[in-house]
Parts: C-alpha cells; sequence; structure tokens
C-alpha cells in the first residue's frame, strides 16, 4: 500500500503522502474470501451510490426539464448515450484505483510536469465549483418553495451545509453511503410517483430513446444535449470513483483486486442505472407535464409552480420540492471528496475538510449572489443550465488521461482495458471533443 507516512495534523494546510484519501482508505472491512457472494457484494456496495449523486444533482433537473417541455421525449437519447458513457467510464475509473493504488488525480500527476497539473487542477476545481453553483441554487430553490424563504437568504442558508458534512466526515464512511442511498431512494420513489400521474405517452417515450440527426443540427437542441451530457458525465466523478473504491480493505493481490473489480462494477452499473431512470423521469415529467400544452419551462420554479395543475394532483409540487432539496443536499457530500482528492492528488496539499468547504461553498456563492442581484431569478435559472454546460466543457480533460492511462499495459498490467473497451472509450470521448468545440465556435461566430 505504500508508505503510508503520519504527518502532522497541525495547520490548516499540509503535504500528503501518495495515499488516497488517507483517512478512509483502507477503512471498510471485505469478508473473507471464503464468505459468499452476496455478503462480499454488499460490503462492496456505495461507492456506487456516491458516484450516482453527481447524475442527479439540480442541474440535471434544470437541464432535462427544461429539455423535455421544450424538445419532448428526443433527447431521452443524450440521456441514454450520456448514461452508458458514464457506465463505461465509471467502471475505467475504479478499476484504474483498483489496479494501480492511485486515484486518477494522482496518476495524471505522476505523468505531466508540475505546471500541467497546475493547470489541470484548477480546471477540475473550475469543474467543481459549477457543481456546487448547481447545488446552492437548487437548495435555495427547493427552500424557497417549501418554505417561501427568499432566494438570497436560501443562498445564504445553504453555505452552513457544511457544519452536516463535518459532522458526518468525522464519523464512519458507511454512514456517508448510508444517507446518500436513503435520500437516493427518496428522489427515484419521488419521480416513480410523479410519472404515474403524469401519464405519459409510452409510445413518444420509447422513440424518444432513438438517436435522431436533429440533436446535432439544431442549435439549440445541441445546446440542451451538451448541458445534460455535462449533468450527466460529470468530470470530478472519476476522480471521486477512482478514490472512494480503494475505501474497502481488499487484499491487494492479484486475485483480491480482480474480485475487487468485478463487485465494484456491478456496484457502479447497478447505481448508474438508478440514475438513469432518475434522469429519464425528469425530462419524461417535463414532456408529459407541459411538452404537450406548449408550455416551455425556463426554470425549476416553473415547473414547481404549473406541475399540479398539469398532473391533477396538489401534492405533485410539494414532492418535486423535497425532491430538489434531497438532491441538492446529497451533492454536499460528493463535492466536497471531490474536491480533497483533486487537491491532494494534484498539487499535493490536503486543507481541512471544513477549511476546504467553506472556500469552495463560498466561490459557488459569490456568482449566485450577484447574478440573483443583478438578473434576478431568472438569471439563477441561466445560470445553473449554463453551469452544466461548463461541466460538459471540462469532461475531455479528464476523460483523455483516463482513458491513456487505463489503455497503458505498463501501468495496469491484467486490468488494462480490453480492445473493445479502448475503442468505445476513444470513440466516446472523441465525439465529446468534438461537439464541445463545435458549440464554442459556433457560439463565438453567432455572437
Amino acid at each position: 500500500m505504500g508508505n503510508k507516512k503520519k504527518p502532522s495534523t497541525n495547520g490548516w494546510i499540509r503535504r500528503v503522502d501518495n495515499v488516497s484519501l488517507e483517512e478512509a482508505n483502507s477503512s471498510i472491512k471485505v469478508p473473507a474470501s471464503n464468505a459468499s457472494f452476496l455478503r462480499k457484494l454488499l460490503a462492496f456496495m456505495g461507492p456506487g451510490s456516491l458516484i450516482a449523486v453527481g447524475y442527479v444533482d439540480p442541474g440535471n433537473w434544470a437541464t432535462s426539464i427544461a429539455g423535455g417541455s421544450e424538445f419532448g421525449y428526443t433527447l431521452l437519447s443524450v440521456i441514454l448515450i450520456a448514461s452508458l458513457i458514464a457506465m463505461l467510464m465509471q467502471e475505467m475509473a475504479a478499476r484504474l484505483g483498483i489496479a494501480t493504488g492511485k486515484d486518477l488525480a494522482q496518476a495524471t500527476s505522476a505523468s505531466v510536469g508540475k505546471k500541467t497539473s497546475f493547470f489541470l487542477w484548477i480546471l477540475t476545481e473550475l469543474a467543481i465549483i459549477a457543481t456546487d453553483i448547481a447545488e446552492v441554487i437548487g437548495s435555495a430553490i427547493a427552500l424557497k418553495l417549501l418554505f417561501n424563504i427568499p432566494l438570497l437568504l436560501g443562498v445564504t442558508i445553504t453555505t452552513l451545509d457544511v457544519l452536516l458534512l463535518l459532522l458526518l466526515q468525522k464519523r464512519n464512511f458507511r454512514i456517508i453511503e448510508s444517507i446518500v442511498t436513503v435520500l437516493m431512494a427518496t428522489i427515484f420513489i419521488i419521480f416513480g410517483y410523479e410519472i404515474f400521474l403524469s401519464h405519459p405517452n409510452a409510445v413518444q417515450l420509447l422513440k424518444g430513446y432513438l438517436p435522431q440527426t436533429e440533436i446535432v443540427t439544431n442549435t439549440n437542441m445541441l445546446f440542451m444535449g451538451l448541458g445534460i451530457l455535462g449533468a450527466t458525465v460529470m468530470p470530478h466523478n472519476l476522480y471521486l470513483h477512482s478514490s472512494i473504491i480503494q475505501t474497502r480493505s481488499y487484499e491487494r493481490t492479484e486475485k483480491g483486486k480482480k474480485e475487487a473489480v468485478t463487485f465494484a462494477r456491478i456496484d457502479s452499473v447497478f447505481s448508474l442505472t438508478i440514475a438513469f431512470f432518475i434522469n429519464s423521469m425528469i425530462l419524461i415529467l417535463g414532456a408529459a407535464a407541459f411538452y404537450k400544452s406548449g408550455q416551455v419551462i425556463g426554470g425549476i420554479e416553473d415547473a414547481y409552480a404549473l406541475l399540479a395543475p398539469a398532473v391533477g394532483a396538489s401534492i405533485a409540487s410539494t414532492l418535486f420540492a423535497i425532491a430538489l432539496l434531497a438532491s441538492g443536499q446529497n451533492s454536499t457530500i460528493t463535492g466536497t471528496l471531490s474536491g480533497q482528492i483533486v487537491m491532494e492528488g494534484f498539487i499535493h496539499l490536503r486543507v481541512k475538510p471544513w477549511i476546504r468547504r467553506v472556500i469552495t461553498r463560498l466561490i459557488a456563492v459569490i456568482p449566485v449572489f450577484i447574478v440573483t442581484l443583478i438578473a434576478g431569478e431568472n438569471g439563477t435559472a441561466d445560470l445553473l443550465i449554463l453551469s452544466q454546460v461548463i461541466l460538459s466543457m471540462q469532461l475531455p480533460f479528464a476523460l483523455v488521461p483516463l482513458v491513456l492511462y487505463t489503455s497503458d499495459p505498463h501501468k495496469m498490467g491484467s486490468f488494462v482495458n480490453s480492445m473493445w473497451v479502448k475503442v468505445l472509450a476513444w470513440i466516446a470521448t472523441v465525439i465529446i471533443i468534438i461537439l464541445n468545440i463545435y458549440l464554442v465556435v459556433y457560439t463565438i461566430v453567432g455572437n
């Protein structure tokens, strides 16, 4: 497991060793090799839930509801493709962590110079801040809808969730995973009920999963599709997964690692399948409740206000807001863990979790405050969607190193990508890069 030093913890910042997420590494016991398959699987279940959180954060809500209300079921195919790409990439990230004992940030830092490593750290931090902006706005909107708290005051209240995270991080890592799982289940059940009330068109729904060329040729649809892609395949999740999979105390032998890869794959696919259903249900709800009536929903608050009359049930809007609040609080946990991992991995510095959370949250709160004051609540809706497009543009800087490293037999040994995984991974990466370049060029020329 490497040289696990015990440096002084005095002060707010210190240098760290090469152990990923030091305080939680190998902290969760895995049953002995002669234990049943189910017992071992349950021991490995959990990291997938933390990863899935990033795929159903408030940013997904804004893009999916807007996409469903404006384009019907058409963008369901984007959710499907993005979810399949996510499953592929997250499996690779987990395998990288298990095979090398390093997370993606550490592996990248070890292969590039200090300047490049610092640059990539900055880009990843921007992605985490974009995620945090979505969480701040989503949680603040939920508080307003549920308790009639003004948006600016709600933004202020969300800065206090650092206390919640601090309390959780002082306890067993399993507690964090359990809380996240319960909140995910809550969101899933609520949206299942909302879909039941909205009576979607089953035929059009299924057709929506078939890709259409209009998604690429229609700039507005492409912009929305990239927002959904950025809200689904999130760059910081790749760093997170490659680290938290190492919280399991599996045997660091060839046999132990192979077993860990198998269970990690099951955990990841299962959790991301749940996230896929939730994301689909959000867009389906937008399409079923609003597209057929010609109502284009500009933001989450519009959806809340119009949802109850659209589906004919007064409780629908309240449940919608409760699920939104659960989604926002879930993202608090994974955002901070990701920030800790990339800071330690890229620039080898560790900041105490509460200091890290306060800094990240304040950086995210400032633009939300400014936009709310200048452009009002409609401005925050636009900022929410823009944050997801920013995430999409950060993806290549995480995907390219991931595919390179997991395709290198010298780094991965017997855990190297198979040929078909390598081909699919590069195809997905190239498509994402091309779409991002196209969107940036079109936007600049168009302006």
